[in-house]
């Protein structure tokens, strides 16, 4: 009777530790060719073995952490760092990494920290003192920027404030435009936000108040009957209407091919949005004059008016079947 043919026998698996040990070889030899992210796979290889040796593990976690960085990932080289110094709290290496990931994301006190941690194992570790020096440098540059910024932020603040009490002054009134998307109407300093009167022009021109105490406005001329524009940047409120259209139509426009568009031959009016009616201005108001109308909402911080050639087709189409007021 034939026996059977033996069993062959099995290798053993290596231990987890040795396991741990060959694929930290494997991402060190990455790491020497610089090729971050396979060292940053076999070094996360290696720490799924999960060895019972901290002083390896704490190698593993403070080569990935050093791969991560090199990679521009601060924060994940950060908690590489953090774990490696639980595992081995006299880690030097994970210490300097750790800090210099601080640096990098601009955590100055806690770069600090860590610098002075590892000087209390190392105390003349050099990276360490000139990375401690830098930092505390760059720390107290950012509170003094902070500082800065506070003062500033209230010198805004308190202009800000001045600017809406001469509006309020003045009785103008405000139409805001809420996220929901229905406007609101106010006039008073308590209701609106300070940012409310704020322009999103193009210019990104403002309402300022000048030395004189006087308010000067971003104003926007709208002239539908060709889809063009003006845009005046500092509209002196006590300015006529009629003086900017002299000098804006000192030449005629080049789109204006049929040479209408003269001052004496334009009117000019503000829309009443919200009941869908026109007010016809007098050219010789002030702007001040117009913006203190009952029916005058100022949106977006900038006053539009719109200019249309005397009875010309276009302008009887446009105000055919609307209400215009006139001034």
């Amino acid at each position: 009777m034939a026996l059977a043919p033996p069993a062959q026998a099995q290798s053993p698996c290596p231990p987890p530790a040795e396991l741990a040990r060959m694929y930290k070889n494997e991402g060190n030899e990455y790491f020497r060719e610089k090729d971050y992210k396979r060292a940053i796979v076999a070094y996360t290889e290696g720490l799924k073995k999960k060895c019972e040796d901290p002083e390896l593990n704490a190698m593993l976690h403070t080569n990935r952490g050093a791969a991560q960085f090199y990679l521009g990932n601060y924060r994940s080289a950060l908690n590489d760092a953090i774990q490696a110094k639980k595992l081995k709290p006299t880690h030097l290496k994970a210490i300097i990494r750790g800090a210099l990931c601080h640096m990098e994301l601009k955590n100055f006190s806690e770069a600090i920290a860590w610098c002075e941690e590892g000087l209390r194992i190392e105390s003349k570790e050099k990276k360490l003192v000139e990375m401690r020096a830098k930092a505390d440098k760059l720390k107290r540059a950012e509170e003094r920027d902070a500082r800065k910024a506070k003062v500033m932020e209230k010198k805004e603040q308190c202009q800000k404030e001045i600017l809406l009490a001469a509006i309020k002054e003045r009785n103008i009134k405000l139409a805001l435009e809420p996220s929901n998307g229905e406007e609101e109407i106010s006039d008073g300093l308590a209701e609106i936000s300070l940012d409310g009167f704020h322009a999103d022009n193009a210019m990104g021109a403002k309402v300022h108040l000048d030395a004189d105490g006087n308010l000067n406005w971003p104003v926007l001329f709208l002239y539908p009957e060709h889809g063009q524009t003006d845009f005046i940047a500092a509209f002196h409120e006590n300015s006529r209407f009629i003086d900017h259209l002299m000098v804006m139509f000192a030449e005629l426009p080049p789109w204006d091919l049929e040479r209408k568009y003269l001052p004496s031959n334009l009117e000019l009016y503000f829309e009443d949005e919200e009941r869908a009616e026109m007010y016809e201005l007098n050219p010789e108001h002030t702007l001040l004059q117009v913006l203190q109308h009952q029916r005058y909402f100022v949106k977006a911080g900038t006053p539009t008016v719109l200019a249309f050639v005397k009875r010309s087709p276009f302008s009887k189409n446009y105000f055919s079947g609307k209400k215009v007021h006139q001034l």
